[in-house]
């Protein structure tokens, strides 16, 4: 053998140490599912935000209400503006009445079908029973045997369709009667307005109505002397009277009434009637009340000379 050969015997750490590199230079292990339920969390959290985020909600517009118009028919006209009407018809009329707040003017009355005696009312129709029809003639049968009998037929109602109404129609009807009956109100509302009034005298201090008022007065005195009663005149009769009148929109007179009389009656039936004579009075003044009836109330002062004269 030759000297120069060496004999190598593994020793315990060199195994150790070849073990460890081995292991060393293995694959390195796979993801693990945690780590997997970790990344799709933060990726579906992704999602859903950018999902929220750009997605927006917008509320449509409501859907634009169509107006409608109130149309009534009136039997009487009367000059009416367009700016003083509370309600569409196929004439002007003026409205009055009691109540402060505008409403419909109603029939009073209303019938179910045209009737040719107008205002007569209907003869309500009474609940009758069908007419009994007569029974059978009796009939003669032979029989061998005579013991044997014939049972008679019950007699049957006869059944009159104009009689007796038709349960659906009628109900129908019914209804639709009691629907128009709560639109037609025992009262006539006709006058469906109370006029606005206004009460001016000798102390109102509003510029649209002392001007008025001093056209007024000047009007009656030059009347009430042009048609002095001549009897008053001619007895030298003198009395001082108060006077109410009550004067339209178009300056017509709706009442005239002598509130504090002068003890002698020829003068008080004077003062009316000079009040009548002298209308129609100018149009009431356009202000902001928009009043329907001005009430002058004036002390007229019959002298003996024969003139009026007011205070």
């Amino acid at each position: 053998m030759p000297s120069s050969a060496a004999l190598r015997v593994p020793t315990p750490d060199a195994g150790r140490g070849r073990s460890e590199a081995v292991r060393t230079t293995a694959a390195p292990e796979g993801i693990g599912e945690r780590d997997r339920l970790g990344a799709t969390l933060v990726l579906s959290l992704l999602v859903h935000g950018m999902l929220v985020l750009g997605v927006g909600f917008a509320l449509e517009d409501a859907a634009p209400v169509l107006p409608t118009l109130d149309v009534i028919l009136t039997r009487t006209t009367s000059p009416l503006t367009r700016a003083q009407a509370d309600f569409l018809a196929q004439a002007s009329n003026q409205g009055g009445g009691e109540d402060e707040a505008s409403r419909r003017p109603r029939d009073a009355q209303a019938g179910q079908l045209p009737h040719e005696d107008a205002g007569v009312a209907q003869r309500a129709a009474r609940a009758q029973s069908p007419d009994v029809a007569p029974p059978p003639e009796a009939r003669v049968i032979a029989s061998r045997r005579g013991e044997d009998t014939v049972p008679a037929p019950e007699a049957r109602p006869q059944v009159d369709e104009q009689l007796l109404p038709a349960g659906p129609e009628k109900i129908d009807r019914d209804l639709a009667m009691a629907r128009l009956a709560a639109e037609i109100h025992l009262q006539s509302e006709r006058y469906a307005r109370r006029p606005k009034r206004k009460f001016v005298s000798a102390s109102t201090r509003e510029w649209a109505y002392a001007t008025y008022l001093r056209a007024w007065v000047d009007r009656v005195e030059r009347v009430g002397n042009l048609n002095y009663p001549d009897e008053a005149r001619r007895r030298q009769l003198a009395g001082t009277l108060v006077i109410s009148v009550a004067i339209r929109r178009d300056g017509s007179v709706e009442q005239a009434e002598v509130i504090q009389s002068s003890g002698i009656r020829l003068l008080d039936d004077a003062a009316l009637r000079i009040a009548r004579l002298a209308e129609p009075y100018p149009p009431l003044p356009q202000t902001e009340e928009s009043i329907d009836v001005l009430h002058v109330t004036r002390t007229w002062n019959f002298l003996p000379g024969g003139a009026l004269v007011d205070d």
